[in-house]
Formats: structure tokens, C-alpha cells, sequence
């Protein structure tokens, strides 16, 4: 675990030191656009955060009992009805899913990639924190925050590591 005493602050940079990792310099504030970027990346991962959560979801309800009821989501996800219901018709408005009166919740074909998208990131994810010693429970539950964040240069590297462990992708 990385602690106060792992770093120094000489004037205004903070150095990493470790017995394991060489000494280099972390900037404590990193220019305007590159802090801007970074910030901007967050906040779009964190409004789709939840849209590709229920496409996952709904995808995986389907697959396993052919059909996605909106009570069904929000028992798995922890949410009330009405938050479902709410959240399903940010969806539909997205052209993710539609829904048909004591039917159920369909993904449109859009919210179909984008649930195996979603779910091809979480699986690249749970695997690299597994290989790296995490317990699955915890790489499973870490999982479904770091796929929503995680950009495609992280993950690609993750692939590279499982790939070069022998594990598949």
C-alpha cells in the first residue's frame, strides 16, 4: 500500500520513492488541458456510467430468463420501481431500448452493442484484477465501477498483460 512517507515534496513536485519503484517526479498540478481532459473523460464515463449498467443488465435478463421486467432490474441493481422505470425511459429517449405495456424492456440493436461493449470491457477488467491477485468477489464488484473509466489505451494494456500471462481475451 502506497503511503505519505512513499513521497517527497521538493518545492512544488512531489517525488515517488520506493524500494520497488525508481524515483520519479508525480506533478502535483498538471497543465490546464491536460487536467481539463482528464476531468472531461470522467464526467462522460460518468453519464453513461449508469445507461450502460442497465443495457448490461437488461442484455443478461434476457439472455438468461427471455425477458427484462422492469421490477426484475431494479431488484438487481438496488433501486427502486420508479428509479427503473425513470432510468428506462433515459433509455428509450437514447434509443437504447423500448418497452411494451406488461411486456418488458427491449434493447434496441444500438443497446445491444453497447451492452457487449460494456460487457467485453467489465470481463477484460474482473480478468486483469483476478490475474493480479484480486480476490473475485472484490475484482467482480471493483469491476462494475473501473469498466465505466477505464479508457481504451488502460484497457488495451490490460489485454497486452492477460495476453502475455497466457491467459485469453
Amino acid at each position: 500500500m502506497v503511503g505519505t512517507d512513499d513521497f517527497e515534496i521538493i518545492g512544488d513536485r512531489v517525488m515517488r520513492r520506493s524500494a520497488q519503484t525508481p524515483k520519479h517526479e508525480v506533478q502535483v498540478l498538471p497543465a490546464e488541458p491536460t487536467q481539463a481532459r482528464r476531468f472531461d473523460h470522467a464526467r462522460k464515463a460518468r453519464s453513461t456510467a449508469l445507461l450502460e449498467d442497465y443495457v448490461e443488465l437488461i442484455a443478461d435478463l434476457m439472455a438468461a430468463t427471455g425477458e427484462a421486467r422492469a421490477t426484475d432490474i431494479a431488484k438487481r441493481l438496488g433501486v427502486t420501481h420508479p428509479t427503473a422505470i425513470k432510468t428506462i425511459a433515459r433509455l428509450k429517449l437514447a434509443g437504447l431500448a423500448t418497452s411494451r405495456p406488461y411486456r418488458g424492456v427491449f434493447l434496441t440493436e444500438a443497446g445491444v452493442d453497447l451492452a457487449k461493449r460494456t460487457k467485453a470491457r467489465h470481463r477484460l477488467v474482473v480478468d486483469f484484477l483476478v490475474e493480479i491477485g484480486v480476490p473475485l468477489e472484490a475484482a467482480e464488484s471493483d469491476g462494475e465501477g473501473i469498466e465505466h473509466y477505464v479508457s481504451d489505451v488502460t484497457l488495451k494494456a490490460f489485454g497486452r498483460f492477460l495476453r502475455s500471462r497466457g491467459r485469453p481475451i
